[in-house]
């Protein structure tokens, strides 16, 4: 079956074949007159991905949280029992994931992204979205640590860090409680990945029962370590925490609150380990080489169509163009916002239930915010778990250049007629 371009469509378009977000898929589609409604028996439950508030970070997935909430989702996946991959992205992370894919994918596949970095937030400042505070893993273990954290006490396991500060950091969370906070601890050492994954290692780490695995192997190695043994590890909640676990063993002295606050930390830093000045020296190189290629740009592209919505309001319509046993075509008119995500999400959540390729022809699409964005990105996520894909067809030069200033163009690699 042939789609039908958005391109080709009058002016005047048929609003019975080019659906407004949220309309009833019913209604008759593009192809033709018949009803293109999906079949009732294929709609299933919102997935919990496309629920997510996320926003696209200069390829981060950042899920727009607060630390409470993050110890809630935390305490209901320990009772549940129900896995939840936690990263706290920070400046390092994300110039980690602009060179290592694999690095990237894990961020990607993670359940749960709050911010950690102030670099983070301030980018977030710029170019206009709505994060206004870090949810940062020290901040997360000292919550976990105090007396009353909520319904559900979780149990920790912390595996890495110098020889002893594991040690350290669990007999200072079991001196807290008159109950064991921390069950087990292990000291791997500096291995490779493929090392640290022996299976005497994995069964260690799963024999503790705890709730919590907190990782600190160094951010590269710690995110790829649970990327590569996410299906072989028991215990649910799992996250390198890096230097979390210093701070609660005493090894390192966190900065004061004001210190972080004004995002001097790394300074502070840098006076504890002196060692970290060349991380810090090289991921500020990028983040300002970053800032003039690619913050600033969206910054004023941003504001540029935030005024044009306001003077000139535009719905986003969505049309189902055409759908065969491998693929589900939409196609997007109009700007894709923050405003049009929970309709959009709902309607992409009904055609990620028939486990087909969804393909979105882009050819009249005026833009593209952070939080469609980030929608999409869940969207992609939600599609590879089900062993399908997601495809843009109808690509303009102006919509090209948005997905690369938001280093999403590797969304675009593998697409066939854009």
């Amino acid at each position: 079956m042939t789609g039908l371009n958005l391109a080709q469509l009058p002016s005047g378009f048929d609003r019975h074949r080019l659906l407004p977000v949220g309309a009833s898929p019913a209604v008759g589609a593009a192809t033709g007159g018949a009803s293109s409604a999906l079949p009732a028996d294929a709609v299933a439950p919102l997935p919990s991905n496309l629920s997510r508030e996320v926003y696209c970070i200069l390829g981060l997935p950042i899920d727009a949280v607060d630390l409470p909430a993050v110890v809630r989702r935390l305490e209901r996946a320990a009772v549940e029992r129900v896995t939840c991959l936690v990263s706290t992205p920070n400046l390092n992370f994300l110039v980690h994931s602009l060179s290592d894919p694999e690095f990237r994918q894990s961020l990607l596949d993670s359940d749960l992204c709050p911010p950690d970095g102030m670099p983070i937030i301030w980018i977030a400042r710029l170019i206009g979205l709505p994060l206004r505070e870090r949810a940062s893993g020290a901040d997360l273990l000292d919550r976990l640590r105090a007396k009353a954290t909520g319904a559900h006490r979780l149990s920790l396991f912390l595996f890495g860090g110098a020889t002893g500060v594991a040690a350290a950091a669990a007999k200072a969370f079991n001196a807290d409680s008159s109950e064991p906070r921390c069950l087990g601890t292990m000291d791997p050492g500096f291995g490779e990945v493929d090392e640290l994954s022996a299976d005497n290692i994995i069964n260690a780490v799963n024999s503790s029962g705890a709730d919590f695995l907190v990782v600190s192997l160094g951010a590269k190695k710690g995110q790829l370590w649970l990327q590569r043994n996410h299906h072989r590890l028991k215990i649910p909640i799992r996250a390198h925490l890096g230097a979390a676990i210093g701070f609660q063993a005493g090894v390192i002295k966190r900065a004061p609150p004001i210190v972080r606050a004004c995002g001097f930390e790394w300074l502070w830093r840098i006076k504890e380990e002196r060692y970290l000045w060349k991380r810090y020296r090289h991921d500020g190189l990028v983040l300002l080489r970053l800032l003039f290629t690619r913050i600033l740009p969206l910054a004023a592209l941003n504001r540029w169509h935030q005024l044009s919505q306001r003077l000139w309001p535009q719905e986003l319509l969505i049309a189902k163009l055409r759908e065969d046993d491998g693929s589900i075509e939409f196609g997007l008119s109009g700007s894709a916002l923050q405003m049009h995500v929970s309709r959009a999400s709902k309607l992409f959540g009904e055609a990620l239930a028939t486990n087909r390729d969804i393909i979105i022809d882009l050819s009249r699409t005026q833009t593209i915010d952070a939080r469609f964005f980030g929608m999409l990105m869940m969207l992609h996520k939600e599609l590879t778990n089900r062993k399908a894909k997601l495809l843009f067809t109808g690509v303009t030069p102006a919509i090209r250049r948005v997905f690369q200033l938001t280093e999403l163009g590797y969304l675009l690699s593998s697409n066939a007629g854009s």
